[in-house]
């Protein structure tokens, strides 16, 4: 299998090749991939590193990690929160992680166009779409998670359904291109995308101090156009410290390169190639001596904080760089102008 082994310029090189070995290095043979060596793994962040190996390269290892989701796929189609060395930790089944996998499966079939593997994972994906959707409520949100009592979680997050938005656009892309239908699913995406644009207010402002909660619902697709920038512009100020990146709170100067990759994601989904990659920059070389990126720092007393090397923060960097140079044909995924004319009617 060829690795990809080139470089990106940006005064600073993006290592390509070092950032996707760290992902496939820290895959365990049963497929799973956690957070860090001796980490904790859980299934929305599995996908981030899935497209982290596909942009890479790692086409076999990002197969398998679907399998891993596969062997451990809840009766319900949830999947855990948390696992240790694939052994359920915190059971708590949150709705933005079982949906999620809709994401990683397009993502995978624009670079291989592996129908099979589709054909493969539809079920698991099925399952994980529908488990979401039973946590709708009437007006659109989603509820974000059962306990492991079983007992729903009366509230809906911003960051978690702008997920969900994404996730079912996903899903009902693959549904498609396998000729299947899903008029439910259309309906549940229909209800979401209202409750995003016109209800905001009703989603967990406690969260608000958190970056995701800013630019989700953009980077995701729910907010475009004129209100998606007014968005960015009205709290680029609260959550970014120009020249290094993107705050993953409000209220503290620490400086996340996962965050700032996915306001990247958000920046480029707009059509805003020139800031997003003036943002790019200031992190591109945010790395470790084998080129592996950061998780975060402090700023400005530039403590690296944790000093792990995540996986999941490194692939999204590079879905940001795929986003920003066309590294793949995955590369528009999160684009706005992509999923233009589609017709989510199931």
């Amino acid at each position: 299998m060829t690795r990809i082994k080139s470089e990106i310029s940006l005064g600073s090189a993006l290592n390509i090749a070092s950032v996707a070995q760290l992902i496939a290095s820290l895959q365990r043979p049963d497929g799973d991939i956690p957070w860090h060596v001796e980490g904790k793994t859980d299934p929305w962040d599995l996908v981030e590193s899935i497209m982290g190996l596909n942009i890479g390269g790692y086409t076999q290892e990002s197969y398998r990690a679907f399998e891993w989701l596969r062997a451990r796929q809840n009766a319900d189609g949830s999947w855990y929160s948390s696992y240790v060395n694939s052994v359920p930790k915190d059971r708590t089944s949150e709705t933005h992680m079982a949906a999620y996998i809709a994401v990683g499966l397009l993502h995978t079939w624009l670079i291989t166009r592996d129908k099979h593997l589709l054909e493969k994972m539809f079920p698991v994906m099925e399952k994980g779409i529908e488990f979401a959707l039973s946590l709708q409520t009437d007006g659109g949100e989603i509820f974000w998670a059962k306990s492991p009592e079983g007992k729903t979680d009366p509230m809906s997050l911003l960051a978690g359904s702008s997920s969900i938005y994404m996730s079912l656009k996903c899903a009902l892309a693959v549904a498609r291109i396998l000729g299947k239908t899903r008029p439910d699913w259309a309906h549940g995406f229909n209800k979401l995308e209202a409750s995003l644009q016109n209800n905001i207010q009703i989603y967990n402002i406690s969260k608000s101090r958190y970056s995701m909660y800013w630019f989700y619902p953009v980077l995701c697709g729910a907010i475009t156009a004129e209100a998606g920038e007014q968005r960015i512009e009205k709290f680029w100020n609260k959550y970014m410290i120009e020249g290094q990146g993107a705050r993953c709170v409000s209220d503290q100067p620490w400086v996340t390169i996962a965050e700032t990759s996915e306001l990247v994601l958000a920046l480029t989904a707009l059509g805003k190639m020139e800031r997003a990659q003036i943002v790019f920059s200031w992190i591109v070389d945010r790395t470790f001596e084998d080129d592996t990126f950061w998780c975060g720092y402090t700023y400005p007393d530039m403590v690296i904080w944790p000093e792990e090397k995540i996986s999941w923060t490194n692939a999204v960097v590079l879905m940001a760089a795929d986003a920003l140079y066309g590294i793949t044909p995955a590369s528009g995924l999160f684009s706005h102008e992509l999923w233009d004319g589609f017709e989510f009617k199931g």
